[in-house]
């Protein structure tokens, strides 16, 4: 994870000020940063999403291929992950640097969103034992400054949003051979329902206090962090601990509650915000590098 140095001193005013309710940027302990979600953003993918949350970007794209269901679901479809860290983002993704982050960035995201509670996998399959969707989702980190793990889930759930899978026809030739046919009309297509997916809080424990969406000089300033993901409904799916810190049972307690309360108010306005943008069709307006 990209780091930066940060002297006692500041470790001290930043601990003091988290104490205060009050951040170096003047935001409370459980607010987060400006955040800009853009979907539908590269042509050649089933469904993409940028988001910058501060100076965090990340670009998430999506592409279904009819692949061969697990033996242990044969009635689902899956996920797969990739996430590349990008060089321009901090130096020290240069090289292999970025390949172990990328690795565990992966399997937390597929521990959170491979789950039938997330996303539903049934509606994925074309054929029992047979055929089904696999999406690839492919997440490039174009810049850090913290909290990577809030802006990739968010950025997801957009680009599941956006996702469209093309309708299958499935004929039956005199010697039941079957074969798979796509629909050629872009829209005649299946939309994901996405109402169940959650969206990933980080809480980073500073002194006695923990604060949501921190920045890489909080991070430097914290023993320990809680990843939770929560629904939009407040339930968790998935808690994960990171950093060398301890954390005490009653901290863990406020933590999750803490995650619980800003995860379910975080769907809402995000929810809202994909339906307005898609409302808008041809008429909106593409920012950003790549509008």
């Amino acid at each position: 994870m990209a780091a930066v140095q940060v002297s006692e001193a500041e470790k001290v005013y930043i601990m003091h000020g988290v104490r205060d309710d009050l951040r170096l940027d003047g935001r409370g302990c459980e607010d987060y940063r400006h955040m800009e979600i853009e979907t539908d953003v590269v042509s050649n993918t089933d469904g993409s999403a940028k988001i910058s949350l501060g100076h965090t970007d990340v670009l998430v794209g999506i592409k279904a291929e009819i692949g061969k269901p697990k033996p242990m679901v044969p009635d689902e479809g899956y996920l797969e992950f990739f996430v590349d860290c990008s060089a321009n983002a901090t130096p020290e993704f240069e090289g292999r640097g970025g390949e172990e982050l990328g690795m565990g960035l992966s399997n937390t995201l597929y521990k959170v969103f491979n789950n039938r509670h997330s996303v539903d996998l049934r509606s994925l399959c074309i054929c029992p034992g047979e055929s089904c969707w696999v999406l690839y989702v492919d997440v490039l980190l174009l810049q850090c400054d913290g909290n990577l793990f809030d802006a990739i889930s968010i950025a997801i759930k957009a680009a599941l949003f956006n996702t469209r899978i093309p309708k299958v026809h499935i004929s039956e030739d005199e010697e039941g051979v079957k074969e798979i046919v796509l629909s050629d009309d872009p829209y005649d297509c299946m939309r994901l329902n996405v109402e169940n997916v959650p969206c990933i809080v980080s809480l980073c424990k500073i002194g006695h206090r923990h604060v949501v969406d921190a920045t890489l000089q909080e991070k430097a300033c914290s023993v320990a962090s809680l990843l939770i993901s929560v629904t939009h409904k407040g339930m968790v799916t998935c808690v994960r601990k990171m950093g060398g810190g301890s954390l005490d049972p009653e901290s863990i307690f406020e933590m999750t509650e803490a995650g619980k309360r800003v995860g379910k108010a975080l769907h809402a306005p995000l929810m809202e915000l994909l339906q307005k943008e898609e409302s808008l069709g041809k008429k909106r307006q593409k920012v950003g590098f790549l509008g």
